[in-house]
Protein backbone atom coordinates (compact mmCIF):
# COMPACT_ATOMS: atom_id res chain seq x y z
CA UNK A 1 0.00 0.00 0.00
CA UNK A 2 1.47 3.27 -1.10
CA UNK A 3 -0.09 5.41 1.24
CA UNK A 4 1.76 3.80 4.28
CA UNK A 5 4.94 3.95 2.49
CA UNK A 6 4.53 7.91 2.08
CA UNK A 7 3.09 8.11 5.90
CA UNK A 8 6.58 6.18 7.60
CA UNK A 9 8.72 8.59 4.92
CA UNK A 10 6.91 12.21 5.04
CA UNK A 11 7.21 11.57 9.28
CA UNK A 12 11.16 10.97 9.20
CA UNK A 13 10.85 7.19 9.41
CA UNK A 14 10.09 6.78 13.06
CA UNK A 15 6.27 6.49 12.98
CA UNK A 16 5.36 3.02 13.91
CA UNK A 17 1.80 1.50 13.01
CA UNK A 18 -0.11 2.93 15.64
CA UNK A 19 0.92 6.14 14.62
CA UNK A 20 0.61 5.49 10.56
CA UNK A 21 -3.03 4.25 11.29
CA UNK A 22 -4.31 7.62 12.87
CA UNK A 23 -2.82 9.81 10.11
CA UNK A 24 -4.61 7.41 7.70
CA UNK A 25 -7.56 7.62 9.53
CA UNK A 26 -7.31 11.43 9.38
CA UNK A 27 -6.89 11.47 5.77
CA UNK A 28 -10.02 9.26 5.26
CA UNK A 29 -7.83 6.64 4.16
CA UNK A 30 -10.24 3.34 5.88
CA UNK A 31 -7.85 0.61 7.33
CA UNK A 32 -7.42 -1.44 10.30
CA UNK A 33 -4.89 -1.20 12.84
CA UNK A 34 -3.72 -4.98 12.28
CA UNK A 35 -3.82 -4.15 8.70
CA UNK A 36 -0.98 -1.40 8.88
CA UNK A 37 0.62 -3.26 10.80
CA UNK A 38 1.21 -6.69 8.87
CA UNK A 39 2.09 -4.28 5.74
CA UNK A 40 4.77 -2.54 7.73
CA UNK A 41 5.80 -5.61 9.04
CA UNK A 42 5.76 -6.98 5.16
CA UNK A 43 7.45 -3.84 4.22
CA UNK A 44 10.26 -4.14 7.02
CA UNK A 45 8.95 -0.68 8.29
CA UNK A 46 9.79 0.13 11.49
CA UNK A 47 8.81 2.85 13.68
CA UNK A 48 11.69 4.17 16.22
CA UNK A 49 11.70 2.93 19.40
CA UNK A 50 11.91 5.97 22.70
CA UNK A 51 14.56 5.29 25.26
CA UNK A 52 17.92 3.77 25.56
CA UNK A 53 18.34 0.14 25.29
CA UNK A 54 19.77 -0.35 28.97
CA UNK A 55 22.20 -3.34 29.58
CA UNK A 56 21.55 -4.53 32.93
CA UNK A 57 23.68 -7.71 33.14
CA UNK A 58 27.00 -8.69 31.91
CA UNK A 59 27.91 -12.56 31.14
CA UNK A 60 31.39 -13.54 31.49
CA UNK A 61 31.71 -16.76 29.40
CA UNK A 62 35.54 -17.17 31.23
CA UNK A 63 34.19 -17.11 34.79
CA UNK A 64 33.86 -20.80 36.71
CA UNK A 65 30.14 -21.32 37.39
CA UNK A 66 29.14 -21.26 41.04
CA UNK A 67 29.38 -24.52 43.03
CA UNK A 68 25.45 -25.79 43.91
CA UNK A 69 26.28 -26.35 47.61
CA UNK A 70 22.86 -27.29 48.55
CA UNK A 71 22.25 -29.54 45.36
CA UNK A 72 18.95 -28.16 44.45
CA UNK A 73 17.20 -29.23 47.79
CA UNK A 74 15.81 -25.80 48.99
CA UNK A 75 14.31 -27.74 51.85
CA UNK A 76 15.00 -26.83 55.61
CA UNK A 77 13.90 -28.24 59.13
CA UNK A 78 14.69 -25.45 61.19
CA UNK A 79 15.08 -21.34 60.70
CA UNK A 80 18.83 -20.20 60.09
CA UNK A 81 19.32 -23.82 58.86
CA UNK A 82 19.56 -22.75 55.36
CA UNK A 83 19.93 -19.58 53.32
CA UNK A 84 19.87 -18.92 49.94
CA UNK A 85 20.39 -15.47 48.01
CA UNK A 86 19.61 -13.94 44.79
CA UNK A 87 19.74 -10.19 43.49
CA UNK A 88 17.57 -8.35 40.81
CA UNK A 89 17.37 -4.97 38.69
CA UNK A 90 14.98 -2.41 39.48
CA UNK A 91 14.12 0.47 37.60
CA UNK A 92 13.76 3.70 39.39
CA UNK A 93 13.43 7.13 38.20
CA UNK A 94 17.11 7.70 38.30
CA UNK A 95 18.05 4.66 36.51
CA UNK A 96 18.84 1.12 37.58
CA UNK A 97 19.95 0.08 40.92
CA UNK A 98 20.53 -3.27 42.03
CA UNK A 99 19.16 -5.51 44.73
CA UNK A 100 20.70 -8.45 46.65
CA UNK A 101 19.04 -10.08 49.49
CA UNK A 102 19.63 -13.00 51.54
CA UNK A 103 16.28 -15.33 52.19
CA UNK A 104 15.91 -18.19 54.97
CA UNK A 105 14.57 -20.97 53.45
CA UNK A 106 12.79 -22.61 56.11
CA UNK A 107 10.78 -18.88 56.81
CA UNK A 108 10.63 -18.28 53.35
CA UNK A 109 11.35 -14.75 54.46
CA UNK A 110 14.41 -12.30 53.58
CA UNK A 111 16.71 -11.49 56.61
CA UNK A 112 18.77 -9.41 54.76
CA UNK A 113 19.44 -7.50 51.81
CA UNK A 114 21.50 -4.36 49.93
CA UNK A 115 20.89 -2.28 47.02
CA UNK A 116 23.82 -0.62 44.77
CA UNK A 117 23.79 1.45 42.06
CA UNK A 118 26.27 -1.01 40.63
CA UNK A 119 25.89 -5.42 40.61
CA UNK A 120 29.92 -6.02 40.61
CA UNK A 121 29.99 -4.72 44.70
Amino acid sequence: MPHIQRVWQANFQVYGADKVWRQLQREGIQVARCTVERLMRLQGLRGVRRGKVVRTTFGDTAAPCPLDRVKRQFKADRPNQLWVSDFTYVSTWAGFVYVAFVIDVFARRIVGWRVSRSMRT
